[in-house]
């Protein structure tokens, strides 16, 4: 399953932690980086060690852990603590090329074959968040992955590597450079058939703005979006699943075409409908219920 809302929980909250499991968010990210000071990655490790390891991750959520970047001594640091306790997926920031995974990759199978866990099974999704990073994106395609789950990028830590004025434009979309980033990250994630996850919303108050950029990324074709408060998850989850109507129309072409046994194309409703519309009512109705 591909998850539709992302929650990012700080690692060393306590408080956040006892509550995360019980938002419907369909991915917990637990956080090591940018949420934690540099005095508190000890204790954040251990608390996330510590959730990981409880009942609490039973709540039908995917359980990843968002480490430190690769070129800091924090990450393996946050690797060593948390790879038993055995997480669903690593959250990987600031990945300027995807040569830095298979090394990371490479490291993860010793973890996994050292604490008992099935060499290869735990999953990647890296941050594109550098102009170098985007830049490279299109390497992913030449690039063994086979533990990469997803791909998201990173507005606040991209606009400020360029040097950007202003998220948004005057019309409120993401100016030029961060709307080239987003559209990189979803064409290579589609590329490579793995979950194209869209940035977060800094603005957790205004849910009115958070509808409409689910509403842009949804129609735009991402799967999913990061959130950084509880508040946000409804609304993601809202917009993310697909509709009664969506999901009645898929139906209805996937039944036409076995009326029509091999047949290219078939008529519904008026229109015509070809092997691309089947398989996108099979895409459609697969995600869903695996949701």
């Amino acid at each position: 399953m591909s998850p539709h809302s992302l929650l990012f929980v700080p690692g060393d909250s306590e408080r956040k932690l006892a509550k995360c499991a019980h938002v419907g968010a369909d991915a917990l990210i637990l956080d090591l980086e940018d949420a934690v000071a540099p005095e508190r990655k000890p204790a954040a490790r251990e608390l996330v060690r510590a959730f990981l390891n409880s009942a609490r991750t039973g709540a039908g959520a995917q359980v990843w852990v968002r480490i430190n970047a690769l070129n800091t001594p924090d990450s393996r640091l946050d690797l060593a603590a948390v790879m038993a306790a055995r997480p669903y997926g690593i959250m990987v920031p600031k990945v300027d090329h995807p040569s830095e995974l298979v090394g990371l990759s490479n490291d993860l199978s010793a973890l996994e074959a050292q604490t008992g866990i099935a060499v290869g099974t735990t999953r990647l999704v890296p941050m594109l968040e550098s102009p170098r990073a985007v830049l490279t994106a299109a390497d992913y395609l030449q690039t063994p992955l086979q533990r990469l789950s997803g791909i998201t990028w990173g507005a606040e830590d991209l606009g400020a590597a360029l040097g950007v004025r202003s998220s948004h434009d005057a019309n409120g979309d993401w100016n030029f450079a961060l709307r080239s980033a987003r559209v990189q990250c979803l064409l290579v994630a589609r590329a490579l058939q793995v979950g194209a996850i869209d940035t977060v919303t800094t603005d957790f108050k205004n849910l009115d703005a958070l509808r409409a950029e689910c509403t842009s990324s949804y129609a735009n074709g991402f799967s999913g979006k990061l959130a950084i408060h509880p508040d946000q998850v409804s609304v993601i989850n809202s917009i993310f699943l697909p509709s009664p109507a969506e999901l009645d129309h898929a139906r209805q072409v996937i039944a036409a075409f076995e009326a029509a046994s091999g047949s290219g194309a078939v008529s519904l409703n008026g229109t015509m409908v070809d092997i691309v519309h089947l398989h996108a009512a099979r895409r459609l109705l697969a995600g869903r219920e695996s949701c």
